[in-house]
């Protein structure tokens, strides 16, 4: 498929929002958009751990699974305005939190990255209890996760349709290195600040595991990534951790349709994370590349919806009718 850099979304953005910080945190400080009403439903997984999955079983004959960013959870903004998107096209919604993303803590030492296929397989598994087909959209390391679970389940279920990924970091030291630049690093003290608390929740509860005094150092992704993140889940080391769970390492086994939606002012992002040429060779591979819309946002000019649920939807609707 070509890679789609006439987005439509360039005819849609206000003057104000081709800043792509005003977007960006316009998206992630002021916007508001209400909670659906939801069930909470409790997985227990073989590991032992628990995921909390928040639904609206509006249609068993389709469902969206909603997949959030980092230290983000089931009821963010963009997560409730999709949902609510869906919900009024008569489409069931599933929004699920990582491990230690739910307002209760997990049990176990590993909290959660852009590679947890297996988690998010879980809430697969649960949602096609429930309903007929199923459908992915992730944001930014839940776009991630969506990625890497079409690319790397095997035997994946003919019932998962698709998959749409929004401000996607395909390679996620690309990424990192991005948040590290300018005005960019307000992005990530604020990661950092969420992060460490919940590293010195674990330091209480695993005082063995870790040598936890090196908390008071965390600086960025590089030292977090290299002395907690990558021991944690099993890495060698930071660039072994973000080599092996980029998406990058994924795409080219994707069976399914995807779209990958990706701002080409987006602040995560770096240069290695729109696959141009891949999406020209590839069947399933759908990219596009609006100007504008900054990290997760999208906001357009007469909707209080953003441009992402909108195009999400499109996309899968076509999908759903082919």
């Amino acid at each position: 498929m070509p890679f789609i850099d006439s987005s439509l979304y360039n005819q849609s953005v206000s003057l104000l929002h081709k800043n792509k910080h005003v977007s960006t945190i316009y998206a992630g400080m002021f916007k508001k958009f209400p909670v659906p009403n939801y069930q909470r439903e409790i997985l227990e997984l073989n590991d032992g751990d628990f995921l909390e999955v928040d639904f609206n079983l509006k249609n068993p004959n389709k469902a969206v699974i909603l997949c959030h960013g980092l230290e983000g959870n089931s009821q963010r903004t963009y997560i409730n305005s999709c949902a609510n998107y869906f919900l009024e096209r008569n489409f069931s919604v599933f929004a699920w939190n990582n491990r230690s993303c739910s307002g209760n803590m997990n049990r176990l030492p590993k909290l959660y990255h852009h590679a947890t296929i297996e988690d998010l397989d879980a809430v697969v598994q649960f949602v096609l209890t429930q309903v007929e087909e199923v459908y992915l959209i992730g944001y930014s390391m839940g776009g991630a996760q969506t990625l890497n679970y079409l690319g790397r389940i095997n035997n994946l279920d003919k019932r998962v349709k698709a998959g749409v990924a929004i401000s996607v970091p395909i390679e996620i030291k690309s990424s990192a290195d991005s948040l590290k630049k300018g005005f960019n690093k307000i992005y990530m003290k604020n990661f950092m600040y969420d992060l460490t608390k919940k590293l010195k929740y674990k330091a209480e509860q695993f005082p063995d595991l870790l040598d936890w005094s090196k908390i008071k150092n965390i600086d960025g992704f590089d030292y977090l990534d290299d002395h907690f993140t990558a021991p944690l889940h099993g890495f060698k080391n930071k660039e072994d951790y973000y080599y092996q769970v980029s998406p990058a390492r994924s795409i080219n086994d994707i069976k399914k349709p995807v779209l990958i939606l990706n701002a080409l002012d987006d602040p995560f992002l770096g240069e290695d994370c729109y696959p141009k040429e891949l999406a020209q060779k590839s069947n399933c591979i759908h990219l596009e590349i609006p100007k504008y819309g900054g990290h997760c946002a999208f906001p357009m000019k007469k909707s209080k919806y953003s441009y992402a649920e909108i195009r999400a939807f499109s996309f899968i609707e076509m999908i759903s009718n082919n």
